[in-house]
């Protein structure tokens, strides 16, 4: 079985990292973009399987990545979750607007919730 491959473009390197690990470690291939730029050249060149997207990132921020991906005919049915420390009902509903399949907010989940959520998606 050929591994589901997941983008993560997130700023924080540490927490990057360490979501990079953990999904290894759960037998998915992992790519990662630092930047929103980054992360959009990203999913247009290796069509990932899923994205965890942060909202405050250099460049283009998560807003305009998940625009991007959901106009684009051959990115549009990619999965995008949202991992961010926003919580305002306002974010989440744009969020949720502009095409994200979920929202979770980082200090409220573990890493193996966000790989639990991750799985399910996928299924």
């Amino acid at each position: 079985m050929v591994n589901k491959k997941i983008l993560i473009i997130e700023d924080e390197e540490t927490l990057q990292k360490a979501l990079a690990q953990y999904l290894q470690e759960e037998n998915f291939d992992v790519l990662s973009a630092m930047d929103g730029e980054k992360g959009i050249e990203m999913v247009k060149a290796e069509k990932p399987d899923l994205v965890l997207l942060d909202i405050i990132l250099p460049k283009k921020d998560g807003f305009q990545v998940l625009e991007e991906i959901k106009q684009n005919e051959t990115t549009k049915k990619i999965p995008v979750i949202l991992l961010t420390n926003l919580e305002s009902i306002d974010d989440i509903q744009k969020a949720f607007d502009k095409g994200a399949t979920t929202y979770l907010v980082k200090s409220e989940y573990k890493l193996e919730d966000i790989v639990k959520k991750i799985n399910e998606i996928l299924k």
